[in-house]
This record gives structure tokens, sequence and C-alpha cells, in this order.
């Protein structure tokens, strides 16, 4: 027995000794004011970050994109996440496929990345509302990101959802997210509501525990730290190419004047918006801004990747749409392609630390798969009987097309039916987040002469197509056009369908409602008695919709709001491509069900949209549903094309041999 007990207490001590090299208790992230560095585990340390949003990127492609990041040298990556992704409903909740950030952050820890989390609530991203969820302005006088008790109650009940998930994987606690964002870029809301910060500097440190390291970030300008700025939570600042570094750290220093420099936002690129040109930086210029953070000690976060949308809006005196496309002429692009801007990040981190051994991987595969004439048929293709997004057996042609009025398929987009209001409702008021809403009146009395249909200053919100006995008149549109000269008889059938644009994201109060919000008059008399229908066209198109059943088609291209269907094959391979409309007006593009977003080819400056190969199907035909809503050409077309069209110039795109 004597002997025994020898090995079991060595195997013991051994054990003991193990669990104390490997307790998460030694693990440790944080700011060293006496040095003006980040210590891990005691050592000093800095990071050279990228961002990527895991809600832009299709799921297959995550791995992909994170290893093109880690070959480029980059140490970290930051990662928002959109409460409205998440909680599409006030206690509905969806972590599942491409929305399980628990996988993405564990995929992100196996490839060995650091994290620094920016969980919001608002997070801006040019998301739609910031990333808050459009269910909170059912209380119309809910005021956003404040300490308004209705807010911070939705607030409370999402992070009690979200950061037990997070907590695991702190770096405290064994796991890679060495830093947590509170808020985002608050200093430059109206509200500058300090109580505000303190209830989340509280509610952060409650559920993740005090020794995380939380941190806001805000611009250079000295009134936005102010307001954005908290005693407890660290303050990081952003800016881009060609500010001056020592001027913009500056202001870093006179709210922290010791610590780490950290530039939590350094704009590779920029986003696009709807009618302007297609915005570009310099790889150059980029390169030597990130120079001479570097050479400061700095630790820096930069815009990588961006993809597939969740477009906002920003609000710069006018009502600014962002397009579909967030390629944000950012290093790595919206396919996840290499480009010279990320082979020059990557020369200018090789001066600082040695980059990981290995290729750049390539560029994904891209097929220009041509040329779709788009007919219009009676009925389904011979043999085609899915009833949802799936691949079915049977011969079909390689294209076949269908047609039908937007307003002639109410009752399959409104299955619930219409809802009766002596005056119109908004979106909020109708509990819809997203898409459409038709409002549906009769003219009360002989228009003989031409009248002046309209709406008051900003009361559309966002686009309104107008028909009169179903004939598209034309589009009043927020912050633009508001009225229209229409003529008619008494009980003639008026329609307006109102889209939804994005709400705002960024640059005035976040409280974005959608829908008529005011009355339509008529020569200055109100309209009355309408019909309301809430349209759930995602919905119907995932369940297989119009693919199933469409009534009879006209002939020709037509003006208004329509749906165009139909199918093409691939040739034995599914890879990614973008898809052209040429003569198309604006409208949204479905392929299998999977929603690409919105085209205007009118206004640009995007022309394509982005195709993964993910969404297509081999061997069985892929489904493609248009919605065009102002007028689609004499003879439809789609063009596939292996390179995206920005400003009507080839997007660039460089591979690792180039």
């Amino acid at each position: 027995p004597a002997r025994m007990a020898l090995p079991a207490l060595a195997l013991l001590l051994a054990a003991g000794l193990l669990h104390t090299q490997a307790s998460p208790l030694a693990r440790s992230f944080q700011l060293d004011y006496e040095h003006n560095c980040f210590r891990k585990d005691g050592v000093p340390f800095r990071y050279i970050s990228g961002s990527i949003h895991y809600a832009r990127v299709p799921r297959p492609a995550w791995r992909d994109r994170l290893l093109k990041m880690y070959m480029s040298g980059l140490s970290a990556v930051q990662v928002y996440i959109p409460w409205n992704y998440h909680e599409t409903l006030p206690g509905v909740y969806d972590f599942t496929g491409n929305r399980d950030v628990e996988a993405f952050l564990d995929l992100t820890a196996e490839l060995g990345f650091l994290v620094i989390l920016r969980p919001g609530p608002y997070i801006c991203a040019e998301w739609e509302m910031g990333g808050l969820p459009a269910w909170l302005l059912w209380k119309p006088d809910i005021i956003l990101r404040t300490s308004d008790p209705a807010y911070l109650a939705a607030v409370d009940s999402w992070l009690h959802i979200l950061l037990p998930k997070i907590k695991p994987r702190l770096y405290q606690h064994g796991g890679n997210i060495i830093s947590v964002q509170v808020e985002n870029e608050y200093g430059s809301y109206y509200a500058c509501d300090h109580g505000y910060l303190r209830h989340l500097l509280g509610s952060f440190q409650a559920l993740l525990g005090r020794e995380v390291l939380l941190f806001t970030t805000d611009s250079t300008r000295a009134e936005e730290l102010r307001c954005g700025t908290l005693q407890g939570l660290y303050a990081t600042v952003d800016f881009g190419p060609g500010s001056n570094v020592t001027e913009a750290f500056g202001a870093q220093r006179r709210m922290e004047p010791k610590g780490p420099l950290v530039n939590s936002e350094y704009y590779t690129g920029w986003l696009d918006y709807w009618g302007e040109a297609h915005a570009s930086t310099s790889a150059a210029r980029v390169a030597q801004g990130l120079e001479d953070m570097l050479q400061l000690g700095a630790s820096i976060n930069m815009q990588v990747l961006t993809s597939l949308p969740w477009p906002g809006a920003d609000y710069k005196d006018q009502y600014k749409p962002v397009t579909t496309s967030y390629d944000y002429d950012a290093p790595l692009s919206e396919a996840g392609d290499p480009t010279e801007k990320l082979f020059a990040i990557r020369t200018v981190i090789s001066k600082f630390q040695p980059l990981p051994v290995g290729p750049m991987p390539p560029a994904t595969p891209k097929y220009a798969y041509g040329r779709v004439a788009l007919r219009k048929v009676s009925a389904c293709p011979e043999g085609y009987t899915a009833p949802a997004w799936h691949c079915s057996t049977g011969q079909h042609p390689s294209l076949s097309w269908q047609y039908a009025d937007l307003l002639d398929v109410l009752d399959v987009l409104c299955p619930s039916g219409p809802i009766h209001s002596q005056f119109p409702l908004t979106f909020e008021a109708l509990k819809q987040a997203h898409g459409f809403v038709v409002y549906h009146t009769q003219l009360p009395w002989d228009v003989l002469d031409p009248a002046t249909l309209g709406a008051p200053p900003h009361s559309i919100c966002d686009r309104g197509y107008v028909m009169l006995q179903k004939e598209y008149q034309g589009t009043l549109e927020r912050d633009g056009q508001t009225t229209l000269n229409v003529t008619g008889r008494a009980g003639d059938t008026l329609d307006m369908l109102l889209e939804n644009m994005g709400r705002i994201s960024f640059g005035a109060n976040t409280s974005d409602f959608k829908g008529l919000l005011g009355n339509l008059s008529l020569n200055s008399k109100p309209l009355s008695n309408w019909l309301i229908y809430p349209l759930a066209i995602d919905t119907a198109v995932q369940q297989g919709w119009p693919h199933a059943a469409l009534p009879e088609p006209s002939s020709g291209g037509r003006m208004g709001p329509a749906f165009y269907t139909g199918t093409f094959e691939t040739p034995g391979i599914a890879w990614d491509t973008f898809v052209e409309f040429p003569g198309w007006s604006k409208g949204l593009l479905w392929i299998n069900g999977f929603n690409l977003g919105r085209y205007w080819t009118r206004r640009g400056p995007q022309q394509t949209l982005f195709v993964p190969g993910s969404v297509l199907h081999v061997g069985c035909p892929n489904n493609i549903t248009v919605l065009e809503l102002e007028g689609a050409p004499p003879t439809p077309l789609l063009l596939f094309l292996d390179r995206p069209l920005y400003n009507r110039t080839l997007g660039r795109s460089i591979t690792a041999t180039e």
C-alpha cells in the first residue's frame, strides 16, 4: 500500500500542476497604463485585426474568408453581432445556420484568431437600423439608444440571451475574445445620454464579469468623444487613410492620457449610396496609413471583408440608402477575392511581425453562365412539381419564364387578407419589419382634369409605386418627387406599393418609421377608406411560389410591379457568379428562394448582384424569381458574369499569383 501511494501522489501532484498551468485563471488580457500597451498573459501585446461580418458571408465561405485574413498576417478579427439578425420578433431568437454566431466564433478559435467583439446593442455597420430590431418601433414613442425604460428593458432582455453565450469564450475563461465594445460611435448620436452608457457598463460587467476589457469607439471629434466615452470603458478612436495619425491619436490621448493607442475602425474603403459614384480608396494610401500607425506601436482594426446585404441608410441632410453590395472597396472583395490592397497590407504587416508560412488562398472560382433570355409561358415546365426549393426529379428545359402582376397575386402574398383603416398605417403599426406594403383605395369622385396626387413632406418612406386601375402611373419618393397628376372616374382603384429601402443606421435619430406616415390627398383633399396589405414576399418565394403556380401571363414586358420567374441549369458546377440586369429598372432577385437583394440599374452605381455558388443547384434547375418594380425591358434577359460591375465598369480582383 505504501509503494502504491507514492505513484498516486505523484499523479495527483502532476494533475494539479497541469491544472494550474492550463487554468483559464492564468490567462489575462489587460490594459497597461504605465507602459501604454495591452498585456496578454503579462506580456506586452498589440493586435493587427480585420473586421469580418459573419452575417454578410455565406456560412460555407466562413473558413475560406478567415483563412485569407489569417494568411494576410492578421492576429485578430473584429466581429459585429446584429441584434435584429437574431431576435427577429420579441422573444423569438434564431442562432441557426448562417446565424450561428457561436459556430463562427468557434471557427475563429480553431484557426488561431483572437476576437474583438462588437455586440452593440447598436452596431451601425451600414446594417438595417444599425442592428436594432424594427419591432422596437412598435412602441411609437420609444426613444432609442437612451435611458428610456422601454428601450432598456428590450436591451437587457437581449443581453441576457446573448452574453451568456459569449462569457465562456472570453480569453480569461480559456476562449479567444480579448475585448468587447459597448455600443458604437455613441458620440455621433444626438442623445449624449451617459446614464445609458452607465447602464450598459453595469449590464456587461454583470453578465461577463469585471475582468473583461470593455471599450468604446468614436471619431476623433472632441464633442463626439465627450458624449461617447465613460469612465470604466476604455476610449478608442476611428479614422481612415489621409488623416494625420499623430493628431488623430492625440484626440484619443485627450480622453485616455495613458494606455495603448487604438484605431478600432481604420477605413480601407467606403460604402456606396444609390445614385452616387462607386467609392474607392487607393491601396498605396491605405498601406501608408497602416504603416504610420504601426510605427507608433498602435493596435489597429481595419475593414477587410464585406459581402451580402442587410443594407441600412445614412441621413446626411437627406435620406441616403446604401447599395445592396457592401463591397466597400475592401481588401477582400464581396466574393472573398484577395485584391491588390490586401497584398499591400500584407507587405506592411510583414515589416512588423512574421507572416504565416504558406501561400495566400486563391480567389474563389467564378463562372459566367452567360445570357438567360426570358420568355413567358402559360404553365409551369412539364414535370415540375417541387413545392419548395429543393432538387426534384424529372426532365426540365434549360430555361422557362412566367409573369404575374403583383396586384393580381395579393391573395398569395398576403394570405391573411387586408387590414381596413380609415387612414394609412405605418409598417410598424402593421408589425411589418421589412419589404413591401400595398395601400389600396378608390377615387371618391370623377377626376376628368389632371389632379395632383400627393403626400405631406417626408411622409413617403421610402418609395411608393402608384397604380390607377392597375396601370402604373409613376413613383413617389422620400426626399424626392412627392406628387403625380392623375385622372380617372369615381370608383377607380388606386394602389400604392410602398417599399422599405432600409432603416437609417447612422447620421440621425434611428427611429425611422416606414410606409405612409401621412395621408395621400387628391387636390389637397385627403383620401380615406384604405385596405392595407402587408406582403410576405420572402415567405412565399421560400415556400416555392411562384414556380408552383402562376396566372396566365400577358405578352411583352410592361410597366409597374410584376414578377418574372424561370429556371436555368448549371453545366455541372456551382461556382460564384454575378447577375447583370440589362434594360431592367429596379427590383429584387431570388435564386432558389434565397433573397440576393435589390438591383437598381437606372440609378446605380451597382450594376450586378453577387450570387454565391452555395445557393446554386447542380443536376437540377435553379429557380429564378425577379420582382421588377417600375418596368422590365421588352425582351427581358439576365446576364451571368464572372466579375461584378460597379459604375458600369468591371470590378477589381487579383489573385496571389498576379
